[in-house]
């Protein structure tokens, strides 16, 4: 079965058209780049399928689930931007998310917290930036879901903090399940995709296995997306 169905899916703000009758299919076990320039479309499908948003035309199934309470019991979503409270300390967020989601492993969250070397009683205010990212893909990481949702997991934090995010991601994501990693930083993250989508206005225009289409065209996936999205 399919990890993320998406069929005739539409979706507008006002008179703007972001989908029109768009059709996605991924199946479990693979890391997926969801790639576009800013405005392409992203953000939103990555809304669409964690609920945040309603789409006006077509249907979404993850694992086989509507969109609905089941369907988010199985999706793990890292937004774009901090989404906890910067009251909280680390041991606060780990509660929160114990007590919302019953996936949740408090121990991996733990041990990677522990071997961070980040206090568990700090507040997020306190922490930098990169503490906060990382803070925020432990928890999101920490889950045994069947379709990770992550926005632009590394942008805006330095290369060291995005090789430890990276490798977060690879060594404690559900093998079964499907990762979908929303970036324009592609030369950082085509180091761990298996697959790839390419949104351009709100269509895909490619989607690939990451091996196939690099020997397929004889350059780096980076080199590709140049190409395609030449302005």
């Amino acid at each position: 079965m399919e990890t993320l169905k998406c069929s005739g899916l539409g979706k507008r703000y006002g008179s703007t058209r972001v989908f029109e009758n768009l059709n996605l299919e991924l199946e479990g076990g693979h890391i997926v780049g969801l790639l576009g320039p800013n405005g392409s479309g992203k953000t939103t499908l990555i809304k669409l399928c964690c609920g945040l948003l309603t789409p006006d035309a077509g249907e979404i199934k993850i694992g086989g689930e509507k969109i609905g309470p089941k369907s988010k019991a199985i999706t793990s979503y890292l937004p774009e931007r901090m989404a906890l409270a910067e009251w909280m300390t680390a041991a606060q967020a780990m509660d929160y998310y114990a007590d919302f989601f019953e996936d949740f492993s408090r121990s991996s969250a733990t041990e990677m917290i522990h071997s961070l070397g980040l206090d568990e009683n700090q507040s997020i205010k306190t922490m930098s930036k990169g503490t906060k990212e990382k803070l925020q893909l432990i928890l999101t990481m920490s889950r045994k879901a069947k379709l990770y949702l992550l926005d632009e997991p590394i942008g805006g934090v330095d290369p060291a903090t995005r090789d430890y995010i990276l490798n977060t991601i690879i060594n404690n994501y559900n093998p079964e399940a499907t990762v979908l990693i929303s970036t324009h930083l592609i030369s950082d993250v085509e180091q761990v995709l298996d697959q790839v989508i390419f949104l351009r206005e709100g269509k895909i225009i490619l989607q690939s296995d990451v091996d196939d289409l690099r020997m397929e065209r004889g350059k780096s996936i980076d080199e590709i997306f140049r190409e395609e999205f030449r302005c």
